[in-house]
This record gives C-alpha cells, sequence and structure tokens, in this order.
C-alpha cells in the first residue's frame, strides 16, 4: 500500500454530482420563494390602499346610497402598480316607518383589482356604517 492521499476521479465526479443536484435544487426553492415574496407585497399593497380608501368612504357622510364611486390609486401609492377600485353603496336596513331623523344601516363595499402579469386579482371589502336619514334619502 502506498501513502498517497487524496481523491479518486470516481469519488470528484460523484461528489460533483451530489453538489450540483443540491445546487439546482435550493436555486429551484429560491426562486418559489421570491414569486410568492413578489405576489403577497402585491396583495399587502392593494390590502393597505384599500383599507385607507374604505376609511375615506365610511367618513364621508356626502355619498348617497344606489351610488357607485370608481377610480384608480395613485402611481406613488402603489409603487407603479396599476390599481383600480369601485365602491357601491347601498341600504342595508332601514327603520319599519322611515322618515327624516331616524337612522338606517349602510352598507359599502370596495371592490379593488390589480393586474397580476396576465391575470386580474381582485378582492372585495364590506363594511357598514349609520346614517341618519334626509329628506332626499326617502
Amino acid at each position: 500500500m502506498t501513502g498517497k492521499r487524496g481523491f479518486t476521479l470516481l469519488e470528484m465526479l460523484v461528489a460533483s454530482t451530489i453538489m450540483a443536484v443540491a445546487i439546482v435544487g435550493l436555486l429551484n426553492g429560491i426562486g418559489s420563494v421570491t414569486r410568492n415574496a413578489a405576489r403577497l407585497r402585491d396583495y399587502d399593497r392593494a390590502a393597505q390602499l384599500a383599507r385607507f380608501r374604505m376609511n375615506e368612504l365610511l367618513a364621508d357622510e356626502t355619498l348617497a346610497p344606489g351610488g357607485v364611486l370608481s377610480g384608480a390609486f395613485d402611481s406613488k401609492q402603489t409603487g407603479g402598480m396599476d390599481i383600480q377600485w369601485q365602491a357601491r353603496i347601498t341600504t342595508a336596513e332601514m327603520p319599519p316607518t322611515p322618515s327624516t331623523g331616524q337612522p338606517c344601516l349602510q352598507r359599502i363595499e370596495l371592490q379593488v383589482s390589480w393586474m397580476a402579469g396576465q391575470q386580474k386579482k381582485t378582492f372585495t371589502l364590506d363594511a357598514y356604517r349609520t346614517h341618519i336619514l334626509k329628506v332626499g334619502d326617502l
């Protein structure tokens, strides 16, 4: 037996093959994680903007029931994404004998949509608020 140390060519080929398979698997996993992170970032941005818009709609007492509002968020807020919104205000509950000065319940439905690649993504937020009936509401 000789006192040579080291790896044989066959051992190096096997080790290199195992290392290549492991690296390809890791890179594939990293790609999936990156795509998921981008998708979640877009969804989170849209959800935050939707909450902001819903708060504005809830605070606006001038919105009439039966009305539909729509628009787009400012590209400075969206990070360059084209995020659209549409809001529908309806009367959810009225008093048995409605008259001015009585409270009623209004529903605000806010739909937010954006493009993720070739696919349109949407989600809807609902909120309710009390509203004092006015002459024009009856």
